[in-house]
């Protein structure tokens, strides 16, 4: 399967992320425990984070797996 990873850093440290075979956002920082507590809460939010991995993750994993069975 295919797992989305999206991570939101400052001053190069990271402070919360959505791992999306999980479903959900963890955080790492004061400020990220926060808002991982807010946006999980957010359906809307979440369902956004989803949509990546249908629409960009999988479309481009598809693309990539072709080019390769390409040149093979």
């Amino acid at each position: 399967g295919i797992e989305l990873i999206d991570l939101l850093c400052f001053n190069q440290a990271e402070y919360i992320r959505f791992n999306s075979t999980v479903g959900r956002f963890v955080g790492y920082t004061e400020y990220g425990l926060k808002n991982a507590e807010a946006w999980n809460s957010d359906a809307g939010i979440l369902g956004q984070e989803q949509a990546q991995l249908e629409s960009y993750c999988k479309h481009n994993a598809d693309i990539d797996y072709s080019a390769i069975l390409d040149k093979t």
